[in-house]
């Protein structure tokens, strides 16, 4: 493997503008190539038996779907990680709306090596841009609302710095990213601390300045939370119907945000925009998402 200095600045400043931690995409890249090429020497015996070590070629990502593209700037990383001595041009935007036939980048370089990065990028690239598709149909089904798409932290272990930025490509907000980004009281922490209340106020006396949000099932907790001198920041109206989450918004009549969550589906997606609610939380954005399909293909 090389190391992170052999990936064009140009590419790095992207990526970290966008967010990213490079040390941690090229740490989880590595990971997936111990995964392809565990044993010294780290070659793979068929691109080593077939394709001459100085031969070198062209090929391409194309999309075989309409979508939305994410990861592609991490999926070039691989290239140069592998020692392909590549160049990638044609290279489309993360967040871009592609249509089945797109050419979506173009890679030359050393042949036997490309080969080597093909399956580690196309499994990032895929998965990330099955997750901004999948974000920007909820975008799109909102449109007109005031409300946004949340993602969770329903994300596959390790990965969800990467998930939560294809969730941005496809025009989504994050939620919280860590435990410590927010408090939020959900139904366990009620029954452990006695109530809603008693455990708002422990998070507080403990943590002052921390954001708090506090999960409510019926309009009476919303109204309980909302005659406090101090809301909490966030209300999370949990598995409400369409009819008392638009009583819910209008009860708070905007003092508080509120985020809906439970029995989210794309099909409710227009009628929960129409509530008028600030944020609704989708965690199968990121746990149960289809991968989006994108190959690659060599041309000489």
């Amino acid at each position: 493997m090389t190391s992170l200095d052999d990936v064009p600045q140009e590419l790095r400043d992207e990526l970290e503008t966008a967010g990213l931690d490079l040390d941690q995409v090229w740490a989880k890249l590595a990971e997936a190539f111990e995964e392809d090429l565990p044993e010294s020497p780290h070659v793979d015996p068929t691109s080593e038996s077939t394709i001459p070590a100085d031969a070198r070629g062209e090929a391409v990502f194309g999309a075989r779907e309409d979508g939305v593209v994410s990861g592609l700037g991490i999926a070039a990383i691989t290239f140069f990680m592998v020692g392909a001595d590549a160049t990638v041009t044609d290279r489309v935007p993360d967040g871009t709306r592609v249509a089945k036939g797109d050419v979506v980048m173009r890679i030359t370089g050393l042949t036997q090596r490309m080969l080597v990065a093909e399956r580690t990028a196309l499994n990032v690239a895929s998965h990330l841009s099955g997750i901004a598709t999948a974000t920007a149909k909820w975008v799109e089904a909102l449109e007109g609302s005031p409300t946004r798409v949340l993602d969770t932290r329903k994300t596959l272990p390790g990965l969800r710095a990467l998930q939560k930025y294809a969730v941005r490509c496809g025009g989504g907000v994050n939620h919280r990213f860590s435990l410590q980004d927010m408090a939020m009281v959900k139904d366990n922490h009620v029954v452990a601390a006695g109530g809603v209340l008693p455990a708002l106020e422990a998070i507080r006396g403990r943590h002052p300045g921390l954001p708090v949000e506090v999960e409510v099932t019926t309009l009476d907790e919303l109204e309980e939370l909302l005659a406090l001198p101090e809301p909490p920041e966030r209300v999370l109206l949990d598995n409400m119907d369409d009819a008392t989450m638009a009583d819910a918004v209008r009860r708070t009549a905007g003092r508080v945000p509120l985020e809906a969550s439970g029995g989210i589906t794309l099909e409710r997606a227009a009628r929960i925009g129409a509530t008028g609610v600030d944020f609704v939380s989708v965690g199968a954005l990121t746990h149960s998402v289809t991968v989006f399909d994108l190959g690659m293909d060599l041309l000489s």
